[in-house]
C-alpha cells in the first residue's frame, strides 16, 4: 500500500457531465435487464407496470434531490457518512462507512462482476471457476484504472456510459419502428386487481434497479462548483433513468405481452430478438456486458471515498487516508476495497449478503433525509446553496417509503433482517476501537 501524508482535500475535478455520467452510469446496471420479469409475474396490468416504474424513479428522485442538499452544503468526501455524523453523532456515521465497506458496496462490486463474467461467456464459454476469475479480473482492472488518476477513471465512466445509453437509445427506437410488437400487448390485465403484497415486491425489486443515486454525494469533495452541480446532476441524471426505464419497459411490453415477460429469464434478449431476429440477443449480451462495467467503474470509483473520509477522522486504518503523491487518489482505500470484493467474489457469499443489507440501505437511505430535516434545525447557520424542492414533503415522502420498505423487510425476511442488522451491528467493536486511539 502507499504511505503518504493525506492533504486537507483531493483536487475538485469533476464537471457537471462528470458527475452526471457516474450517476447514470452507476444507476443503469444489470437490474434493467433481468426486474422486468420480475414486474410481470407480480403485476399482470400493462399500465400499473408502467405507472409503477414511473413511480419508483420519482421516490428515488425525492431521495437524490433531498441527499443533493447536503451534497451542496457539505460538499466533502464521503457522501452519507458524512451527514449521519454531522446528524446523528459520529457512532451513526461510522456504523453506514463500516456498512458499505464490509458488504453493502463491496459485495455489489462482486456482484455485478460475476454478472460481467457470467455474460462474457455469451461470447467464449467459461465455467464456474473461470466465471469467478474473469469478475476478480474485472474488479482488479477497474480499480487500476481508478488508482492511476482521477480523470483516468472520469474517462472510462464517460465513455462506457455514453456506449450503453447509445445502446439503449437504440433498441427503444428500433423496438417501436420496426414490426414485431403489437399494441394489444399494452392494453392486457384489465381485469387484474393487484394485491398490497404484490405490489410491495414489485416496487422494492423496482427501486432496486434505480439504486445508486447515492453515489453522486461520495465524491462530493472533488466536484467543481458543488452548490450547482450536484443538485442539476441529481436532477439530470434521474430525469434520464426514468425515461430510459420507462420506453425500455414499454417496448419489452409492447414486443413480448406481460404473459410472456413473467414466464420469460432473459425478457430484454427475447423482446429484441422479436425485431432485431437472433442478432437481437447479441445486442442484448453486449449492452448487458457494457452496462455492468460502467455501473462497477462508478462503484468502485466512488464507494472508496468513504473508507477514505472514515480514516481521514481517524475512524479507520489511518493508511486508507492516504492520497497518492503522483496520482492524487486515495489509492489505499481503493486497494483494499478491491481486495474485499474479490475475496467475496470467490467466496460466492455476495448474493446472500446483499439480501441480508438491502434493507439495510434503505435504513440509512431514509436517516441521511431525515438529515435534512435535522440539520435544518440543528444548523440554520450552514450555507445551503441549494435547498431540495417542495421541503418538507420531499424528503418526508421519501422518508415514509423508507421505513415501509424497512418494515415490508422485517415482516416478510425476519430473518433476513436480522442478520442484516447483526451485520450492521458488529461495526460497533470497530467503532470503539477506532474512537479510543484517537
Amino acid at each position: 500500500m502507499v504511505r503518504n501524508a493525506p492533504p486537507a482535500e483531493m483536487k475538485r475535478v469533476i464537471g457537471l457531465l462528470d458527475i452526471t455520467m457516474i450517476s447514470v452510469g452507476a444507476i443503469l446496471a444489470s437490474g434493467i435487464f433481468l426486474v422486468p420479469a420480475t414486474i410481470a409475474l407480480h403485476i399482470q396490468s400493462p399500465s400499473l407496470t408502467l405507472m409503477l416504474w414511473m413511480g419508483g424513479g420519482i421516490i428515488s428522485l425525492f431521495g437524490a434531490l433531498s441527499i443533493a442538499e447536503l451534497g451542496a452544503a457539505m460538499p466533502r468526501s464521503g457522501g452519507q457518512y458524512v451527514y449521519l455524523t454531522e446528524a446523528y453523532g459520529p457512532i451513526w456515521g461510522f456504523l453506514y462507512g463500516w456498512s458499505a465497506l464490509s458488504v453493502i458496496n463491496t459485495a455489489s462490486i462482486a456482484a455485478v462482476g460475476v454478472a460481467f463474467a457470467e455474460y462474457f461467456s455469451y461470447f467464449t464459454p467459461l465455467t464456474s471457476s473461470s466465471v469467478q476469475v474473469v469478475a476478480v479480473a474485472s474488479v482488479v482492472v477497474l480499480t487500476a484504472v481508478n488508482v492511476i488518476g482521477v480523470r483516468t477513471g472520469i474517462w472510462t465512466q464517460n465513455i462506457l456510459t455514453f456506449i450503453k445509453v447509445g445502446i439503449f437509445g437504440g433498441i427503444i427506437i428500433l423496438g417501436l419502428v420496426l414490426p414485431g410488437g403489437e399494441m394489444r400487448h399494452l392494453s392486457g390485465g384489465a381485469k387484474f386487481v393487484p394485491s398490497f403484497g404484490s405490489i410491495g415486491l414489485a416496487m422494492i425489486a423496482i427501486l432496486w434497479t434505480y439504486d445508486a443515486w447515492i453515489e453522486i454525494s461520495y465524491v462530493a469533495g472533488e466536484v467543481k462548483n458543488p452548490g450547482r452541480n450536484i443538485p442539476l446532476a441529481s436532477l439530470l441524471s434521474m430525469v434520464a433513468i426514468i425515461a430510459i426505464y420507462g420506453l425500455a419497459n414499454f417496448v419489452f411490453i409492447y414486443a413480448l405481452s406481460m404473459e410472456k415477460m413473467a414466464s420469460s429469464t432473459l425478457v430484454a434478449s427475447d423482446a429484441a430478438e422479436v425485431f432485431l431476429g437472433p442478432a437481437g440477443a447479441s445486442l442484448i449480451a453486449i449492452a448487458i456486458l457494457i452496462s455492468t462495467l460502467g455501473a462497477n467503474n462508478a462503484n468502485i470509483l466512488t464507494s472508496a471515498r468513504i473508507t477514505y473520509a472514515m480514516a481521514r477522522e481517524k475512524r479507520f486504518i489511518r493508511a486508507t487516508a492516504a492520497v497518492h503523491s503522483r496520482f492524487k487518489t486515495p489509492a489505499n482505500a481503493l486497494i483494499l476495497q478491491g481486495v474485499w470484493a474479490a475475496i467475496l467474489t470467490f467466496t460466492g457469499s455476495y448474493d446472500q449478503l446483499i439480501t441480508y443489507m438491502i434493507f439495510a440501505s434503505w435504513i440509512f437511505y431514509g436517516m441521511s433525509a431525515g438529515a435534512v430535516i435535522i440539520l435544518r434545525k440543528k444548523r440554520p447557520d450552514l450555507e445551503r446553496p441549494y435547498r431540495v424542492w417542495g421541503y418538507p414533503w420531499v424528503p418526508v415522502i421519501f422518508i415514509i417509503f423508507a421505513l415501509w420498505l424497512t418494515a415490508n423487510t422485517i415482516l416478510e425476511a425476519p430473518r433476513d433482517a436480522t442478520i442484516g442488522a447483526g451485520l450492521i451491528l458488529l461495526g460497533l467493536p470497530a467503532y470503539f476501537y477506532w474512537n479510543a486511539k484517537r
